[in-house]
């Protein structure tokens, strides 16, 4: 820090990165306020130098060299926003290196080498926040670190990817096809040319990562998070599910009990009474339970060009506060805790079967008895005419049962001779 004056180096001037700039320019006055210092964009890193831009940035300030932020002396802070694993990850690094604080909003980046940069960053000092790594503008990262600071998190579940949500809420309110709906959000610029990572729950199970990392201190991984994506989800099986009381999500769950974590991303029935439920479109929501606190949820937009780049901005307000103070790097706390994964027999909870079936007597006591053998009871039961010769659509929701029993029950009845096919299964939320 310059006297009274923090200078930022500035990774990446895509979306958020033009968005950064903004919120510095527009609210520079109440920034001072906070902050006791003027803060200000010392250089630019781009791909492009002479692409056209919606914010108007100083020619000398824009460069191609990224060296000659990281090795500038005065920049204070780097402000990554350029994505990607590498060569960010180097760059990152050589930032903490040099002595340089680092804000960055890169979910990928934390999720797989968050120890290592968070390692780096406790030996030099520095500070590393990340908070618009998950859920775009929702202050969730720092509501587990400094809000939950005195409470317990037993169970975090949220709809942490606008784009799958933006898909599901049109197939649920439209009846419209997955494939239908993931080429509308294509255009509408909702989804990437390669939707992979979000439709394959990849991009839900970082976050997930990320999540279950802060909020129960052991160093969760991407390769510790159960991933299921939407794209075999059908419009029948969502009006079969409104039929029963529940809307599908897209949920990222990750709960501890007696120190063991599960955590998940799948597409999941949510019970159309539970909060969630009514979370549309390409916003996102985290419900948070403490032990002592209770239930709470964060709701907001998850994406976007101003909420992200709020997120990364008041992440760097709290680099400058912390640099006034001369505490930087205090604020973090690395995981602490051994991580204990639960086994599939240790995992409970309520599940959606639908299948095809002999339209006969007898058949629904067998399926009952196939699960009675693994302990299972059944909640909700709906019967439907197939549009085949002497068959019948069975749907079912379960009591709560181990993850292993339901697998077991699948097997037998993908075994039996009374069982055509096994259209669907899916876990079931909120209902309790």
């Amino acid at each position: 820090m310059n006297g009274h004056k923090v200078k930022v180096g500035l990774m990446g001037l895509g979306t958020v990165g033009t968005g950064v700039i903004r919120l510095l320019e527009g609210h520079q006055d109440d920034l001072k306020q906070q902050t006791g210092v003027q803060t200000e964009i010392a250089k630019v890193l781009v791909q492009n130098p002479g692409k056209e831009r919606s914010v108007n940035v100083q020619s000398d300030l824009i460069t191609t060299d990224p060296y000659s932020l990281l090795h500038d002396p005065e920049i204070d802070v780097i402000v990554e926003v350029m994505g990607g694993i590498e060569p960010t990850l180097g760059f990152i690094l050589e930032a903490l290196e040099q002595g340089k604080h680092v804000v960055t909003a890169n979910k990928d980046l934390m999720a797989l080498h968050g120890a290592e940069i968070l390692k780096k960053a406790a030996e030099k000092n520095c500070d590393v926040f990340y908070e618009a790594s998950v859920a775009g503008g929702i202050p969730i990262l720092r509501a587990l670190v400094e809000g939950f600071s005195s409470d317990r998190i037993t169970k975090m579940m949220g709809i942490v990817n606008g784009t799958t949500n933006y898909i599901l809420t049109k197939m649920s309110q439209e009846g419209a096809s997955y494939d239908a709906v993931l080429k509308e959000a294509q255009q509408l610029g909702y989804a990437e040319a390669d939707p992979t990572s979000d439709v394959g729950g990849i991009d839900a199970a970082r976050k997930m990562s990320i999540l279950s990392t802060l909020g129960f201190h052991a160093g969760m991984n991407l390769e510790d998070v159960s991933c299921k994506g939407i794209s075999e989800v059908t419009s029948e099986d969502i009006e079969y599910g409104k039929k029963l009381g529940y809307v599908m999500k897209l949920i990222g769950i990750a709960k501890q009990d007696d120190e063991l974590i599960e955590v998940s991303v799948e597409p999941t029935f949510v019970k159309n009474s539970h909060p969630l439920a009514s979370v549309n479109g390409v916003f996102n929501a985290v419900y948070v339970y403490g032990e002592a606190v209770g239930e709470t949820m964060f709701y907001g937009p998850g994406a976007g060009e101003l909420p992200t780049a709020t997120a990364v901005v008041s992440d760097l307000v709290t680099v400058v506060k912390n640099m006034k103070l001369g505490v930087n790097g205090r604020g973090m706390v690395a995981p602490y805790k051994e991580k204990k994964l639960k086994k599939d027999e240790e995992i409970f909870a309520k599940y959606f079967i639908r299948f095809i079936v002999d339209d006969k007597s007898g058949v629904l006591s067998q399926v009952t008895k196939t699960m009675a053998d693994y302990d299972v009871s059944l909640e909700q039961v709906m019967q439907q005419p197939y549009n085949k010769d002497h068959k019948a659509e069975l749907i079912i929701v379960t009591h709560s049962s181990s993850k292993k029993s339901i697998q077991n029950i699948l097997t037998q009845l993908e075994m039996s001779d009374y069982v055509n096919e096994i259209k669907s299964f899916y876990r079931v939320e909120g209902g309790e």
